[in-house]
């Protein structure tokens, strides 16, 4: 096995093991919600298979694509959102990582498409400030990710439109920790608007 091989090995257990730890903390629901990490040398991403169970993945069950969602290895199709991480990291050479949640209380307000504004202090550092909320696409297309840009640019977190949520960092630790404190915010901002007026800290 090549160093490369053996790199990517570690990669996708690293990736199935946060993924789970994600669908453990309900961030996301049966098969849906993606991650990935990009190997940048190598123009290739290693996300997580589309429709699989998490309660039973592997490492052997992530997937290695490039760019252009041309198959590297992998033993199934790559997530039907690949097309939205390709597009963000074509666009955005900072990120190193993506996870894509569908998390109810984050994705409660994509529905509503409001944005969550800084009630926490936590979310200046992780967050970059308030969570925007980027315009509708069709879930699958890569116009998922061209919308999410533009606030990815300036955030490490989106609201997508009646689809969920995404965060982005320079390694999958750092995608996960901030979607993490995404919904934390987002839990505590609809618990607070229940019972009153939240105030908002200053940026």
């Amino acid at each position: 096995m090549t160093a490369l091989n053996n790199q990517y090995e570690e990669i996708k257990e690293q990736l199935v093991k946060t993924a789970k730890k994600a669908y453990r903390e309900k961030l996301m629901a049966g098969t849906s919600g993606n991650m990935s990490i990009f190997c940048k040398e190598q123009g290739h991403i290693i996300i997580t298979p589309s429709g699989y169970d998490y309660e039973i993945m592997e490492r052997k069950d992530a997937v290695v694509i490039d760019l252009d969602g041309n198959l590297i290895e992998g033993i199934h199709k790559p997530s039907s959102e690949w097309r939205m991480h390709a597009e963000i990291y074509r666009q955005l050479p900072e990120v190193g990582a993506i996870v894509h949640t569908h998390s109810p209380y984050a994705a409660s307000f994509a529905v509503l498409h409001k944005e969550i504004p800084v009630i926490l202090i936590e979310m200046i550092p992780f967050l970059k400030g308030s969570v925007e909320v980027s315009p509708y696409a069709q879930q699958g297309s890569a116009e998922v990710g061209m919308n999410a840009v533009p606030v990815l640019r300036r955030k490490n977190a989106c609201l997508m439109a009646n689809h969920g949520a995404v965060t982005v960092g320079a390694s999958l630790d750092e995608a996960y920790i901030n979607s993490v404190y995404l919904e934390d915010a987002a839990k505590i901002y609809h618990m607070a608007c229940c019972v009153g007026t939240p105030v908002v800290i200053e940026e």
